[in-house]
Order: structure tokens, then C-alpha cells, then sequence
């Protein structure tokens, strides 16, 4: 049996016990010392060191007089464990058993006041805070700030820092950071140069909780400062801040910086990889995407669940399925195929590449459908499922009333979306106009496209077209004059295709791939069965000053008819051939 000594050694350095079986023998041997009921109460910070709130709790309530201390060891294991609604039911008993309220208490209390996000519980806790005396403590004060700041109330929190006597670097972080997230991005700036003037140095925290704020707001200026801070002061090969510049720089289409941020890394992390990875892929640098993921695993870097949630969608829009299936074998093996993120990448990979059969199976067997799953088999269904409608929803349903040549019904559908309206949302009711040939609402269409997307060639071309059809050669050409002056390109149509897993890519009229002339002799040879079955080629948006043989030839040359005839001449009779263009989905085929 321990000594009285002995315990009253163990109690006064709870950190010397390490397992909860040691703190409830201590607790045991404690009761057998002394026969008070109230001694107990010597065993709570032991239980809360511990990190065990049921023990705590346990004692807590057979406690018949309850001490500050006590008070404060119950509220803060109650505050770690996320049990925010007790913590503050017994903040309201110590107040009224008339315990003496301690500064020690006040970061807890006000953590689960922020966790439930109530500003009139804050404002309270902050006027006792004022009326005890205790504003001068530096750790209620950063949890002041921190309270504050959850609930963007940037000028409370300016107003507190302010007032303090005592700071440290936490204090500071949290009002950089309650600037950066209110759209305060001068006074954040502002406050990082105080930092190092007042003598402190910021951390990795510091500039990392600022630049994800201006990657969401795509102020690639502000966080090139920032970029700048960070290399003056030895901070960009830092993993964090490095992981932050990948992505704000990713955010703000400015991709090669991303590259540059990366490399320079000495020691990469797993969230550094996943970072550079799907900046690559959400730029549409799908090929750069998938060799960054090869580094990644010859690194010996293990991806985690997020890895193929990014690099999913460049198999999905580069269509390599053979990669896919690779990439697929690879998350069920590392367990991750039950993530919903992974599931729903996986499903919208195998549907982009034309193997619905397959995307439609995994999707049946998802344990959890979200959003992104639903959007990505079959664009949801609200009534049913209770999923709120998105721009693709509103954009699937344009697509069918244009489609069908509903085409006023689908102008006003779009036209009175609870979401505004993208341009790839008119893009596809301007697309029906051109089926349908009806170049006035084409027209008033394009204004709205236009307006949005003043500089995106495709919409452009695909008015001249819709202008040609109509026999309104003069707009056609106008538009075509007025693109030329504004220095607007047309990007080259080119399109893919997977061939025993290798990828060939074919550019329209381009004469260098290996097999050009078998693949011509090939659609020849189809074009003339296909005449013959009765097909008459669509050569109306062909350029109208040229003879109709030439049109015909022209067609021949689309990208995506060099790549179908190809896989056509690759591949034995009826395998699945699987086509994509860069300006269109991808096409399927057996």
C-alpha cells in the first residue's frame, strides 16, 4: 500500500501518472489515505492531464463542496474533448456556488463559446472578463481575440489587441489573421510589418493563415508580397508556408509559380505533393498533374485521400482509362475507395471517359452520396434526394429544353435561375440556337455570354458559325474582323485518344502523325459507306468562299475524325473506342 507521502508526491506531479489504470489506482489509494469525500477532489487534474473527461466527471459530481481548482481542471478537459455545452453549464454553477472565479478558467470557457459561434454568450463572458479585472492577462486575452475572430468580428478583435498590455506571437497571429479572413488585406500587411518592427519574428503560422485568404480572393499581388516577406526572412522552404504559396498561387491561374514554390522544397510533405499536384490538374496541366504523381510515388510519398480526388480528373479529361483503372486498383488497395471525395472522382473518371457500366456500379455501391457523387451520375434530382440545385443542374436542364428547341422556355429557365447565370450556362442554350437556327436568340444570347466572358474565343467563333448558317455572311465576317483586332486566337481543336495505353493526340489538319495516310484512306473509305447509308455532311459552318468539295475535305480533317479513324485502324473489330477534344466531352463509341 503507498504511503500517505507517496500519494501526496504523485498529486502534487499529475504528469508522472501516464495511463488512466495508474490514475484510478492513485485515486483508489487516495480515498483509502484520507476518508474525506472531499479529498477526491485531489484527483481531478490528474484525470484531466489524462485527457479522460468520464473519470473527471465522475469525481466532479460526488464532490460535496467543489473548489476552484476543481472548477477549472473539470471545465478544461471538457473544453479539449469538445463538450463546449457543459463547459459552460459549469461555468454558470461556479459563478453561483461563489467560488472564487480564476483568470485560469477564461480560455476554456471562451473556446466553446467560439465553438458555438454565439456572439451574445462572447460579449457576456467578455464583461465579466472587464469586471474581475482580468483583461491584463495575456492568455484570456488571445482567447478573446480568437473568440472573436471565429465570428469575423475583425474590430472587437482590433480593439482588444489594442488594449492589451502583454502579447506574444499567438496574440498577433490572431489579429493578422482576423484582418486577412475579414478582407482587412492592407491592415494585415500593416500588422506583419509591426510584427518585425516591434522586435517579434512571425512564423510559419503567421504568413500561412494570410495567404489562403488571398488565394480565395485571387489577390495574386498582395500574396506575392507575402511570397517576398517569406524568402527575406528564410521562410519559403518552409513546408507550410511552401504548401500555402502552392495554392494561392495555384488560385490565381499563376500555376508555374506553383512549380517554381515546389521545387525549391528541401523535403516535400505529403499535403506539399497533394498541393502541387491539384493546382496542376485544376489548371488543366492534366499531364504535368499525372508526372507530379509519379514523383510523388517514387518519392516513397504514400498519397492520401485527397491525392486522388485531384489527380482523377486529368485521367477523366485526358481519358486515360488504362491509367484510371491503375489509379482505381491503387485506392482500394490504400483503402481509400470508401472516402466519398475518391468514390465520387472515380465514378466521374470512369463516366468521362464513356464507361458509364462501370461508373453507374461504383456509384451503386457508395455508402455515402454527396453532391459531387449525384452531379457526377446523373446531375441530381431535388425533390427525391433533398440536393439543392447548382449551376451544372441548371445547365443540364438548359441543354434538354434546348435540345428538344424549347428554346424561349430554356432562355427564360436561364434567365431566372436563383444563381446567376455563368457563361458556360448560356453557353449551352447558345449551342441550341446553332442546332436549331435561331440566330435572333443566338444573339441576344451572346450579349449575356459576352459580357461575361469578353475575351473567350470559342464563344466567338461559335456565334460566326450560327451567323454563317443563317446566311449572314456580313456579321460573320464582321465578328470574325473585330476578334482579329482584339488580338483573339483561335485555340487549335486537338483531340485524344488511348491505344494500348499509350496516348495519341491528333491536332485538326495536322499531317505528322505516323499513320496520316492510312487514317485518310480510312475515312475515305467510311465516308463513302457513310454516303452511300445516306449521311450528307454538315458543311454549313465551313467558310462560305469555299467550293463544296473543298468543304467536304475540310470536314475529313476535324481532330476528332483523324483520332476515331486511327483507333479504328489500331484496334480489333469491336473494341470501345474513346475520343476527347479539348473544346468538347468526350465521344464514345464501339
Amino acid at each position: 500500500m503507498a504511503s500517505s507521502s507517496a500519494v501526496k508526491a504523485l498529486l502534487r506531479n499529475p504528469s508522472a501518472i501516464r495511463a488512466r489504470s495508474q490514475a484510478q489506482e492513485l485515486h483508489a489509494q487516495l480515498l483509502k489515505v484520507s476518508h474525506h469525500p472531499s479529498s477526491a477532489s485531489a484527483i481531478l487534474p490528474v484525470y484531466s492531464s489524462l485527457g479522460l473527461p468520464h473519470d473527471a466527471h465522475h469525481v466532479f459530481s460526488s464532490l460535496p463542496f467543489t473548489s476552484t481548482l476543481s472548477f477549472i481542471s473539470i471545465i478544461r478537459v471538457s473544453a479539449s474533448h469538445g463538450l463546449f455545452h457543459r463547459v459552460l453549464s459549469i461555468f454558470v454553477q461556479m459563478r453561483a456556488s461563489g467560488a472564487r472565479t480564476d483568470h485560469n478558467v477564461f480560455p476554456s470557457v471562451l473556446k466553446s463559446c467560439a465553438a458555438l459561434r454565439d456572439h451574445k454568450l462572447i460579449s457576456s463572458i467578455h464583461g465579466i472578463v472587464i469586471v474581475l479585472g482580468f483583461v491584463s492577462d495575456l492568455y484570456t486575452g488571445n482567447a478573446l481575440m480568437n473568440a472573436y475572430s471565429k465570428l469575423a468580428d475583425s474590430l472587437v478583435v482590433k480593439k482588444v489587441f489594442d488594449e492589451m498590455p502583454n502579447r506574444d506571437l499567438v496574440s498577433w497571429n490572431t489579429v493578422i489573421a482576423g484582418n486577412a479572413e475579414s478582407g482587412f488585406y492592407e491592415e494585415a500587411l500593416e500588422m506583419i510589418r509591426e510584427l518585425s518592427v516591434s522586435g517579434s519574428k512571425p512564423d510559419s503560422f503567421t504568413l500561412s493563415s494570410v495567404l489562403p485568404i488571398f488565394a480565395e480572393y485571387v489577390n495574386v499581388s498582395k500574396g506575392m508580397e507575402i511570397h517576398g516577406f517569406a524568402v527575406r526572412h528564410m521562410f519559403d522552404t518552409d513546408v507550410f508556408v511552401g504548401s500555402s504559396l502552392i495554392d494561392m498561387y495555384a488560385n490565381c491561374t499563376k500555376v508555374e509559380y506553383s512549380h517554381r514554390v515546389f521545387e525549391l522544397l528541401p523535403e516535400p510533405d505529403a499535403i506539399s505533393w497533394n498541393s502541387v499536384i491539384a493546382g496542376s490538374v485544376q489548371n488543366g496541366l492534366f499531364d504535368e498533374g499525372l508526372r507530379l504523381f509519379r514523383r510523388m510515388l517514387l518519392a516513397k510519398i504514400k498519397p492520401m485521400p485527397v491525392t486522388f480526388s485531384s489527380i482523377m480528373p486529368a485521367c477523366a479529361h485526358l481519358t486515360t482509362l488504362h491509367l484510371g483503372k491503375q489509379l482505381h486498383g491503387y485506392a482500394i488497395r490504400g483503402g481509400f475507395d470508401d472516402n466519398v471525395f475518391v468514390a465520387s472522382a472515380i465514378v466521374d473518371m470512369y463516366a468521362k471517359c464513356g464507361n458509364i457500366e462501370t461508373a453507374r456500379y461504383i456509384f451503386d455501391g457508395m455508402k455515402a452520396l454527396d453532391m459531387v457523387s449525384w452531379t457526377a451520375m446523373i446531375m441530381g434530382m431535388t425533390r427525391d434526394y433533398g440536393i439543392v440545385p447548382c449551376l451544372e443542374h441548371y445547365a443540364a436542364v438548359a441543354d434538354l429544353l434546348g435540345r428538344a428547341g424549347k428554346l424561349e422556355e430554356a432562355y427564360g429557365f436561364v434567365s431566372n435561375m436563383h444563381i446567376k447565370p455563368t457563361a458556360s450556362v448560356w453557353s449551352t442554350l447558345l449551342g441550341a440556337c446553332r442546332v436549331h437556327k435561331n440566330a435572333k436568340l443566338a444573339e441576344k444570347v451572346a450579349e449575356k455570354i459576352f459580357a461575361l466572358e469578353p475575351k473567350n474565343m470559342g464563344y466567338h467563333v461559335l456565334m460566326s458559325n450560327i451567323y454563317s448558317a443563317a446566311g449572314r455572311w456580313r456579321e460573320a465576317a464582321n465578328l470574325r474582323i473585330m476578334m482579329k483586332d482584339k488580338g483573339m486566337r483561335k485555340q487549335p481543336a486537338c483531340s485524344w485518344i488511348e491505344v494500348k495505353s499509350k496516348v495519341h493526340a491528333f491536332v485538326a489538319h495536322d499531317k505528322s502523325h505516323p499513320y496520316y495516310d492510312k487514317i485518310m484512306e480510312t475515312l475515305e473509305v467510311l465516308l463513302e459507306q457513310m454516303e452511300r447509308a445516306g449521311y450528307v455532311p454538315n458543311t454549313e459552318d465551313v467558310l462560305h468562299d469555299v467550293e463544296e468539295e473543298q468543304k467536304r475535305d475540310l470536314l475529313c480533317g476535324h481532330s476528332e475524325r483523324l483520332a476515331i479513324a486511327f483507333g479504328i485502324i489500331s484496334t480489333p473489330l469491336g473494341t470501345t473506342i474513346r475520343v476527347t477534344k479539348n473544346l468538347v466531352y468526350a465521344y464514345t463509341a464501339t
